[in-house]
């Protein structure tokens, strides 16, 4: 909900500047700049992009719109279950809900439990994990820094097309006034873009990446816990320090 409000209150606040200078939309309404600056801007960043890391970019871009709802809260409570599970019947007593429990990366750490590994085991094992999806992630993120730093120069490029354009027609003038706003617009899209949407998106995204990691740690601290036999309550009060 806040990024849709932050790009209406930016394309209100552009847009208006311009009708109140006496600008015109139709003026900013270039599809060729566009094209240009799109297509140029995404190309350029699939030469720089692994395959893998670009659809995994495109996957996790909804979260800019739709965030991750990961409530810490509730999977603390979860965890001070678990638990009481083990205090009262034993690890093995976690087996069935290891087998319900929804999140992959919870799930495994039960299973990890209820096999018996040792602490610094099963820490090692989950931290591989999170290691490795922060690393894949954040390089997803990163895509869309790319994507800010080459629009810029794409848009340049289009305007020197757009004066090119000009220049091979200064003796048919009807034809300037075209060439002209292609090349002005061009610029502006690649600005825009690059500080409106490009990189804002990277810096929101790795903002859910490391909210992402801290819950898999808290999860990670929750499981070892109940492993070294802590008190349900003493757990409870540790992982309350992840997200209170």
């Amino acid at each position: 909900m806040l990024t849709l409000i932050g790009i209406m209150v930016a394309l209100v606040a552009i847009l208006g500047g311009n009708l109140l200078e006496g600008g015109h939309m139709s003026s900013l309404a270039q599809l060729t700049a566009l094209v240009i600056v799109g297509g140029g801007t995404l190309g350029a960043v699939m030469v720089q992009t692994p395959l893998h890391t670009f659809l995994r970019a495109f996957r996790i871009a909804t979260w800019v719109f739709v965030p991750l709802k990961l409530r810490p809260d509730e999977v603390a409570g979860k965890i001070v279950e678990w638990s009481n599970i083990a205090r009262r019947e034993g690890l093995l007593g976690l087996e069935a809900i290891a087998e319900g429990e929804p999140d992959p990366f919870a799930r495994k750490g039960l299973q990890l439990l209820v096999d018996g590994s040792e602490p610094e085991v099963i820490r090692g094992i989950l931290e591989v994990e999170i290691d490795n999806k922060e690393h894949q992630d954040i390089q997803a993120a990163r895509v869309f820094d790319g994507m800010g730093g080459y629009s810029p120069t794409i848009g340049i490029i289009g305007a020197v097309m757009g004066l090119i354009h000009v220049m091979n027609n200064l003796a048919d003038p009807s034809k300037l006034g075209g060439g002209i706003a292609t090349a002005f617009v061009a610029t502006i899209y690649g600005v825009g873009f690059a500080n409106l949407l490009f990189l804002p998106m990277a810096n929101k995204l790795k903002s859910y990446v490391h909210s992402q990691t801290q819950f898999r740690e808290m999860i990670v601290e929750g499981v070892i816990s109940i492993a070294e036999g802590e008190n349900p309550r003493n757990i409870e009060t540790k992982l309350q320090g992840y997200y209170q």
